[in-house]
This record gives C-alpha cells, structure tokens and sequence, in this order.
C-alpha cells in the first residue's frame, strides 16, 4: 500500500481517534497523541467522515432500550414472544412495528456487523504492525472493566434485594418472555462469570455471565469480543493481496462460516463492507450504478432493497403468520459441535446467526455506504452521541429496568391499584430519564476511563 502523506495520514488518524464508542479503534500513536485523547471533551464531539456508522449504533441503541423495556412489561408487543395472546392493540404493535423498531435478532445482528465494521477502520488506514498490536492488546481491557462493574452492581443488588420480587412480578403479570436472573453465589463465582465471558467461544447464552445479567443480553460482549480476533487475522491480508482478490476470499469465508453457523459470517461481511468502502471506491462505483449492458446501470439500492425486503418478509410472516417457522432455517446448518450432519438439534433458546437478519442488515449497509443524505441522518449530533454511549446503556439499561422498573410497577399496582397499563406508562417516564442519567454517569465513570487506561497501558508497555 503507498504510504500516505504525513500531513494527511496525522488527519485520519485524529478522525479515527474521534470515533470513541464501544469500539476499539486504535492507531499508530504516541505519549503525545495518548495525552491529546485524555483531554478530548466527553459530550458532543466530531466523528470524523465515517461518523455515520457510529450514529447508525445509536438508532439501534434506542431500539435495544424498547426491546428490554417492552420485553419486561408489554411482552405481547415484542417479535418473539412468549406471551402470544392479550390486548388486541399489543399484538397489532408486535405484528406491524416490532419487526422494524424493537426486534430482538436484528438489534443483536446490527452491533455485531457494526462493531466487526468499525474495529477494523484503523488498521486500514495505517496498516501497521503497531496499530495492529494496539488493537489486540486495547481490547480485552476496553471491555473488560465495564462488565465487570455492570457484573459487580448485578452482584451486590442480588444480594441485597434478591430476585424473588421478580417472580413475583412474572405470577402477577403472567409475563413468561424474561426470566429472574442467576444469583451468583460467592465473589468467586463473581470472577468466573466475568473471567469466562472473554474466554467462552460458544453456547455463549448458556454461561453464568449471560444468566445473571438482567435481560440475558451479555452474551452479545461475548460474541463482539471473540468476534474481534476473527477480524484481526482477516485483516492482516489486506495490505498484500489484490482487491478483487480479497472480495472472493471474503465471500468463500463468509458462505463456510454460514454453513457451520458460525457468527463469523456476520464479522466477515462487516470487514468485507469497510475494506470495499475505504479500499475499493464503494461509494463512487454505488453512485454511478451496476453496469447491466453498455450504457444501461442499475441503482445499487435495487438489489440492495430487494435483499432488505426479502428478510422483512421473512421476518413478518414469522411475527404475525407462521412463529413456528421461524427456527427452521437453522435445520440446513451443520451440527458443528455434536455431528457431521445437519442441525437436526437446533438449541432453539440460544440466539443464532439469521439468514433473515442477514439480509437486511447487508442491504441496509450497502444503501447507507453510498447515499450521501442517509449518511447526514445518522450523523446528527443526537444519534452520535447515543452511539458512543451504546456500551453503558446495554450494561445499565437492564439493571435500571429490571429493579426500579419492577419495583414501581408492583408498587402502583399492588399498592396504588393502578391498572397495568398505567403502572406500565409511569414506569417507562421513570425508566428512560434514569438510563439516560445513568449511562452517561457510567459512561464517565467506567467507560470512557477504560478507554484511556487501555491507550495508557499500551503506549507504556511500548516505551
């Protein structure tokens, strides 16, 4: 790859350093470039031109906050349910909007696609043995102290006001879509829960970390870090190979990776769409269409629309017309850790890698990546701003909802007589401002220090 000019390569170095969130997006640096972060402001800030990606996590960071607090308290409304029976204006809500704005699959399939899309942004533009090491190393400790301060806060309310409210709360409502979380017994068990999300490579639902976080929705760390790695050993490539090269490598990995369900089908397409973006003049070719026959092009939101279309289908016939359809996808995987063969023994509880998902989420991102006034959209400042906060409202939005949360709405129900949908209505006005304070508390305290900790450790480890 020809090397940059220094004036121009410091700039993008500065704008990558700009795009701080739940992601690790790191460069070739220095004490001074280290020093310079640490006193960069904590509120609105530039996101420098690939911003767009960072707003597009905060969209799908609302959405996460609607399906945990849905979930809780209108279960009949959200895609998936247990709860497949009541009201008549929640099952309207669950078959027309949940697929669109609170569904639990997409949201999962979004970050993970998006965070295997960022972290690889710096590397591609100084693709360096330093930046690459920078990377690896940042990374575990980037994510590690969050969760284990979101962890140790789930431990010390368990052990102080328990879980049984939450049973009872699951009698009285007849909610059957969460579950009480696992109470960790002892600070050992505390440490293995953490110490095993970072080190579990699958059945990620099913360890004690995932279990004893409210809304068991710790796994997607999990998968966001192990999936890192796959990301890092894909990328080295790039540098050495040809573009188209590396276009059909992807695809071959990404159809294995599919074929053994592995999320890694997921993360390679994330890289697949920034190496196009940065590496190969995606958005220039996008604009001037796909060459059909001589003068003739096709607008790439065509079949990038049909593809979006073909999984909202998907997803709306299995909310509103067939649910028991909605696993049998999983059957033409391979059983890749109990047969050869097929999946005939889907775990149907565990999250899984969707071909529905899939293809909404790909042609969502090559609409996004070649539309200029999309792009504004989701770079404005409210939308940045939920963005670099993803991390610390997914560790608190959980644990607000589901003690404050519940707590209110037994006490207006239990005590005040209430009905259910008013106790839900003065829960939500309760339970919003309070994740918006808290995440932003957590943010400062906890998220943001990890951040320059993990530059901090690193630039000193160099020395």
């Amino acid at each position: 790859m020809a090397a940059e000019p220094s004036d121009k390569k410091s700039n993008s170095r500065t704008e990558v350093r700009e795009l701080q969130g739940s992601e690790d997006t790191s460069e070739k640096s220095s004490q001074k470039t280290s020093s310079r972060i640490l006193q960069q402001p904590l509120s609105f800030c530039p996101a420098g031109p690939q911003g767009y990606v960072l707003g597009l996590r905060g969209f799908w960071t609302v959405s996460s906050f609607l399906w945990v607090f849905l979930t809780t308290f209108a279960p009949v409304t959200v895609k998936s349910t247990a709860n497949r029976e009541g009201p008549f204006w929640q099952e309207i809500l669950r078959n027309v909007f949940s697929p669109l704005f609170w569904n639990p699959s997409l949201i999962y399939s979004v970050f993970i696609i998006i965070s295997a899309r960022l972290v690889a942004i710096p590397f591609l533009l100084d693709p360096t043995k330093s930046t690459l090491a920078s990377a690896i190393f940042r990374r575990g400790l980037r994510l590690w102290f969050p969760v284990a301060v979101s962890l140790a806060i789930v431990k010390i309310l368990s052990s102080t006001i328990g879980t049984t409210y939450i049973d009872q709360f699951k009698e009285n409502t007849g909610n059957g879509s969460i579950n009480a979380p696992y109470s960790m017994p002892n600070a050992l068990a505390y440490f293995n829960s953490v110490f095993n999300l970072f080190w579990t490579t699958h059945q990620f639902f099913e360890q004690a970390g995932n279990t004893s976080f409210p809304s068991q929705t710790l796994w997607v760390v999990n998968v966001i870090y192990a999936q890192s790695y796959t990301v890092y050993m894909t990328m080295v490539i790039i540098p050495y190979t040809r573009n188209a090269w590396r276009v059909k490598a992807y695809i071959a990995f990404i159809v294995t990776a599919w074929w053994v369900q592995s999320w890694a089908w997921y993360t390679i397409t994330g890289l697949l769409v920034a190496d196009v973006v940065m590496n190969m003049r995606y958005k220039e070719r996008a604009q001037r269409g796909i060459k059909i026959w001589r003068n003739i092009r096709c607008p790439v939101w065509i079949p990038a629309g049909i593809l979006m279309l073909a999984g909202f289908i998907m997803q709306y016939l299995w909310t509103g017309w067939r649910p028991a359809y909605e696993n049998k996808e999983l059957l033409a995987h391979t059983g890749l850790y109990y047969t050869g063969g097929l999946n005939t023994l889907p775990a149907n509880s565990e999250p899984q890698a969707r071909d529905d998902c899939y293809l909404i989420v790909l042609g969502l991102f090559l609409i996004l990546e070649s539309t200029d006034w999309l792009q504004r959209l989701f770079q404005s400042p409210v939308l940045l701003y939920l963005g670099r906060r993803s991390l610390s409202w997914m560790l608190t939005q959980s644990i607000i909802t589901y003690s404050a949360g519940i707590k209110l709405h037994q006490a207006l129900t239990q005590k005040q007589h209430v009905s259910d949908s008013g106790a839900t209505a003065v829960a939500f006005f309760v339970v919003l401002p309070t994740v918006i304070v808290s995440g932003e508390i957590f943010y400062r305290l906890v998220d943001w220090p990890s951040q320059n900790l993990a530059h901090i450790v690193f630039d000193w480890i160099r020395e």
